[in-house]
């Protein structure tokens, strides 16, 4: 392995301790039935995303009323918190969300990108 290989590797588990503690904060924090919990953390995809296209249309100027909003580096960001939601609802539904995402990952660049 090399160095980069390592600090890659290094790099996905500090992501994958970081989910799971937002998760388990999450959990520490919640009030509600466990399966309500995981309907709203899914269901807060759609507000993440809403904000992504809130982010788009400020960053292009879209809206006359508000002009230029946003940035390209504000989308980017509204992206991650798509990216750690939908991380966190995907460890809330399944305990092992690392392999569950690796597995789907390699079945879509199967079928899109061939097995090359």
């Amino acid at each position: 392995m090399t160095n980069d290989d390592a600090d890659g590797h290094a790099a996905a588990e500090d992501l994958w301790i970081t989910v799971e503690r937002l998760r388990a904060w999450l959990d520490g924090n919640n009030r509600l039935p466990p399966q309500e919990a995981l309907l709203l953390r899914v269901l807060k995809l759609s507000e993440e995303v809403g904000e992504v296209a809130e982010a788009v249309i400020g960053a292009v100027g879209q809206n006359p009323r508000k002009g230029v909003s946003h940035t390209w580096q504000d989308v980017e960001s509204e992206l991650c918190d798509v990216i750690v939601t939908a991380l966190v609802a995907l460890g809330t539904l399944n305990p092992d969300a690392r392999t569950a995402l690796t597995t789907h990952v390699a079945r879509v660049a199967d079928r899109s990108l061939g097995a090359g």
